[in-house]
């Protein structure tokens, strides 16, 4: 039976191919394609939270039946599913195509989250998001890329905050049924069971599928019945505060998602990990080679040229390390297999600066990967000088630690009134080479009118949406006056807008802004030029100053000296952050440098002509030009950190942000204000791009890795 038959029983035979398309999640970086949802009944498309998923499993058949009476609606439909086709069957891949044998090798990416929809819940934050654009592009691109992760049930919390300010977590149950995942069926024509090899008592895994574009991204779930109870909680939640429960979700997601491409037939594959947390693949590749007959060294050189490792953390406090009596609880059987002793196995992982700490998962991927990289040229500098022990004998700069600056998907993340507005001014066809920077130089042909126009549209979208939401919360929960205050029911669309969206981390230091408050009232209460700032953002549930930070910024959204100017906008997640980086005028990010890794929101935002007011850290340190927004010197001689960015902040604003702003023409435009918009578009839109990433690390990593298989 076809897929559309048996998942979505009332689909006509004339419009079957929706229910392809929603199983596929290349409609979700698509407009064309979610239109053809979207006008199939608007308001369902809305009340499904946009997943197409679940709206053609509830839509009755006669909303369908109209459809296919209505000559326009099919026409749409037949364009779009021509495109889906021609992109699906599209074979080889042009940037490998100088590669020997390389028709049956893959690239294996390893992640602990993913960010590709809100319909799948598998991230936290900008990690997730991170891995989720690199699938999107590598599928854009025909990269022949397999993606191993883990199915979290209970992995997604709802944020909800109480009246006090303080952050409560929501667990949501993932409703299976009502997302694009599909099982993988075993020979027996059931279910796909994995065993996790040399696991003592046995771990067993189910295998899920999600479609992405071309690539295809295998899920674990423990949550079965052949496992024991505790056993069956492993893959519950994303990041769990239980440090053996931890060890064994990394035991599966790195041991078990190797076996799985084993199984599947996938043999032949670079290994690129997204972090440490799956680094026990490269032990499973590892051990797979010893077992057919390699001598260890070998078996090492091996997994080390065929072998990527991506870090994201700059601080050695970031990095997951293990008690050395949990790693003998559940190694004690598995180092024999590498014919390695018990100290020779726990050397794998060990900080020449920290050997009593534990088992380091960055440091096994360090040894283990011969291709290691930070994600910009400032977070590659600081790896290299962190793990500088690893290698004694070298100095900092000649240690092979590279850099690939992190880039977002550019179709995921562009407005879709921004993307018209660039089809009518780019040249033809410009999406297909969007990397090219020359390209986006035509942005300058685009009237100042016409870019304010859409820009304000879109702040004036974000506003209703959070408005809305603070209806909800008001008419629903019967919460208190003040919080529905706070949630931004007062924001003024008229009203220079910052926005500051991210992980409440302290480091981050969101409350920045609020270190001198008698200035930021005078900015937030000005009567003719005023500034209104709009915060969103989750703290780990286990993270209590990162909650105070939260709660302190939500008190003063309902203090009535801030003049409603302040609004925390609760429940962060993908559909806000679309909202937020279309809609702020200014982006602001302030954490305490050299803490910032990279970061992405920022590029999502310039890419939709939102300049940023950030720290000089992570990827602004290479995207700043001097003209496309304003940098924060920072100087880490001053006693006061705090104070000194705080002030430089305030200086900004009052100086040259806000004049900037409101010197409004008689037409209605600031027009030197878009000629910052347009510079940060023009600057950063090709440079900080997935494709550019790719391809990069196509070239530095990918290539010379496939050579060694």
């Amino acid at each position: 039976m076809d897929i559309q038959q048996n998942i979505f029983p009332n689909l006509p035979q004339r419009v079957s191919g929706l229910g392809e398309l929603a199983e596929n999640l290349w409609w979700s970086w698509n407009p064309a394609a979610r239109m053809l949802f979207k006008t199939l009944d608007r308001q369902a498309w809305k009340e499904s939270v946009y997943n197409p998923d679940k709206m053609l499993k509830e839509l009755p058949r006669e909303i369908f039946e109209r459809a296919v009476a209505d000559e326009h609606y099919l026409r749409n439909y037949d364009v779009v599913m021509s495109e889906f086709k021609q992109y699906m069957e599209t074979k080889g891949c042009p940037l490998l195509s100088d590669q020997p044998d390389s028709g049956d090798s893959a690239i294996a990416y390893f992640s602990a989250e993913y960010g590709l929809h809100r319909s799948l819940p598998f991230y936290a934050g900008g990690l997730g998001f991170l891995a989720g654009d690199h699938l999107k592009e590598c599928s854009d691109l025909n990269i022949p890329l397999v993606a191993v992760g883990f199915m979290y049930p209970q992995g997604y919390l709802h944020q909800t905050i109480r009246e006090d300010g303080w952050q409560e977590n929501i667990t949501e149950t993932l409703d299976r049924d009502a997302a694009p995942i599909q099982r993988v069926w075993g020979a027996d024509e059931n279910q796909l069971i994995v065993r996790i090899p040399l696991m003592d008592p046995a771990i067993h895994v189910a295998v899920w599928k999600v479609t992405v574009g071309r690539v295809p991204f295998y899920l674990m779930d423990t949550d079965i019945e052949i496992n024991d109870p505790w056993n069956r909680g492993i893959s519950a939640r994303l990041y769990t505060g239980d440090l053996e429960q931890r060890l064994r979700q990394e035991i599966v997601l790195g041991i078990g998602g190797a076996e799985i491409l084993e199984v599947l037939g996938i043999k032949r594959f670079v290994l690129h990990l997204n972090e440490g947390h799956a680094a026990f693949a490269l032990l499973e590749q590892l051990r797979d080679r010893v077992d057919q007959g390699m001598d260890f060294q070998k078996a090492l050189d091996w997994v080390r040229n065929t072998s990527v490792f991506t870090t994201h953390t700059p601080v050695p406090a970031g990095h997951d390390v293990f008690p050395f009596h949990l790693m003998e609880k559940y190694f004690h059987t598995y180092w024999p297999a590498l014919g390695l002793d018990h100290d020779a196995f726990l050397k794998l992982g060990i900080h020449p600066q920290q050997p009593e700490a534990g088992f380091n998962m960055t440091a096994l991927a360090l040894r283990l990967s011969n291709y290691r990289n930070g994600v910009s040229k400032k977070h590659g500098e600081v790896s290299r000088k962190v793990w500088q022990s690893l290698w004694q004998d070298l100095p900092a700069e000649q240690i092979s630690i590279d850099h690939v600056t992190n880039g977002v998907h550019v179709p995921t993340w562009i407005e879709p009134k921004m993307k018209l507005l660039y089809d009518k001014y780019l040249v033809s066809g410009w999406m297909a080479d969007h990397d090219n920077p020359v390209i986006w130089e035509l942005v300058e042909k685009i009237p100042d009118a016409e870019l304010w126009q859409t820009h304000y549209w879109l702040k004036i979208k974000l506003i209703d949406a959070i408005r809305e939401r603070s209806r909800l919360r008001w008419a629903i929960d019967r919460s208190n006056s003040s919080v529905v205050l706070a949630g931004g029911t007062l924001l003024d669309p008229a009203v220079l807008t910052l926005g500051f969206a991210r992980r409440f981390a302290t480091y981050k230091r969101a409350d920045l802004i609020f270190y001198d408050l008698e200035r930021l009232k005078t900015l937030l209460n000005d009567r003719w030029r005023p500034i209104q700032i709009i915060f969103a953002g989750k703290a780990h549930p286990a993270d209590d100053p990162g909650k105070r930070v939260l709660q302190r910024i939500f008190n003063a959204g309902r203090d009535p000296d801030m003049g409603g100017r302040i609004a925390f906008v609760e429940d962060y997640g993908e559909q806000l952050a679309q909202y937020l980086v279309h809609g702020v005028d200014v982006w602001l990010n302030n954490p305490i440098p050299p803490m910032e890794a990279s970061g992405t929101s920022g590029m999502k935002a310039a890419l939709n002509g939102v300049p940023q007011l950030s720290i000089m850290d992570g990827w602004w340190m290479e995207g700043y030009d001097g003209k496309n927004g304003w940098a924060v010197d920072h100087r880490e001689t001053d006693d006061n950190r705090d104070q000194a960015d705080a002030t430089e902040i305030y200086r900004l604003l009052e100086e040259e942000i806000i004049p900037l702003y409101y010197n409004v023409a008689e037409e209605g435009i600031p027009a030197d204000w878009v000629k910052i918009m347009k510079a940060s578009i023009k600057s950063n839109a090709a440079k900080f791009s997935a494709r550019r990433m790719v391809k990069a690390y196509v070239e530095k990593f990918y290539k010379k890795a496939l050579k060694s298989i």
